[in-house]
């Protein structure tokens, strides 16, 4: 025997896929939806289980964005809301290039929302109160002419009636395609609010992933209490822009909510499953029960 024989390829028998020996296994089909990856720490979960925390990663905290309606479900009793303004739909006022066709997809991608903000009436904890509630699953929770307009009807509704305010904000900014009819309702939002709180009305305002440009600059930020879940993005201007402008490099957990936490700019933040009874708590603080108001 020669060396080289020690090192030749030897063959193996095989036997062909789908023969009758080794016959091909039937591949299963797996339901769409039924795991769910976190995008921050890569753990899988049972979609079902992931429902059952409230959206939050078992393994990291990490808190899913939640859809305005999950939210509502979540956070009012019952989750039974009275909707208001409800047909109310945005249309295309300056003849944006594209932008009708973006609000055709928009509303065929959402069937239960006709904005990026579901407002209405309900309870938290036994206490009647007028709730906005943001939703980035819509043109990435922009502010138009229809955002402002529907936030603007509740303030003064709550005005009105004198019940407290709660709105969940969510937003990439003011809607460009409506231009400075956008930029309007930062202050007509933000002169509503005025008057309600000037006249003793009670604003929460909660911060979610992610509160950002027009939305953050007006009446998210005026809150008598200022909310926020954790790892909520909360900010004006995007991190490239600002390390491009003041060319410095910022810190890795710039304009999180536990920064913005720490540089005063919130007054808590709150987790999602102690969210309702922190709302509960401040409305306790704050409004007087019918049965004791004629105590005296």
């Amino acid at each position: 025997m020669q060396i080289k024989d020690l090192f030749s390829k030897k063959k193996y028998a095989t036997i062909p896929s789908g023969s009758a020996s080794a016959p091909e296994r039937p591949k299963r089909d797996i339901p769409e939806g039924l795991m769910n990856k976190c995008s921050k720490c890569g753990n899988i979960q049972y979609s079902k289980e992931l429902d059952k925390n409230l959206k939050v990663c078992s393994s990291c905290g990490h808190h899913y964005r939640l859809s305005a309606w999950e939210r509502i479900g979540m956070t009012l009793d019952d989750g039974r809301l009275h909707e208001y303004d409800a047909d109310m739909v945005s249309i295309d006022p300056l003849e944006f290039p594209g932008y009708a066709g973006k609000l055709k997809q928009q509303y065929e991608k959402n069937p239960n929302l006709n904005e990026a903000v579901v407002t209405g009436e309900g309870m938290i904890g036994g206490f009647p109160i007028v709730v906005c509630v943001m939703s980035f699953d819509f043109f990435s929770g922009s502010m138009g002419s229809v955002v402002g307009e529907k936030i603007t009807r509740a303030i003064e509704t709550a005005h009105a009636k004198q019940l407290p305010l709660l709105i969940f904000s969510t937003s990439g900014g003011a809607r460009m395609q409506e231009s400075i009819l956008s930029l309007m309702q930062m202050a007509k939002t933000s002169a509503a609010l005025s008057k309600f709180q000037g006249a003793g009305g009670l604003f929460i305002s909660v911060f979610t992933d992610p509160t950002m440009g027009g939305v953050s600059a007006s009446f998210a930020s005026l809150g008598d209490y200022n909310l926020a879940e954790p790892g909520a993005l909360v900010g004006f201007a995007g991190r490239i822009v600002i390390e491009q402008t003041i060319r410095q490099k910022l810190p890795d957990n710039f304009q999180t909510a536990e920064f913005n936490m720490q540089h005063g700019q919130l007054d808590m933040v709150v987790h999602r499953k102690d969210m309702k009874h922190t709302l509960t708590k401040l409305l306790d603080m704050h409004i007087v029960r019918e049965d004791l108001s004629h105590a005296e």
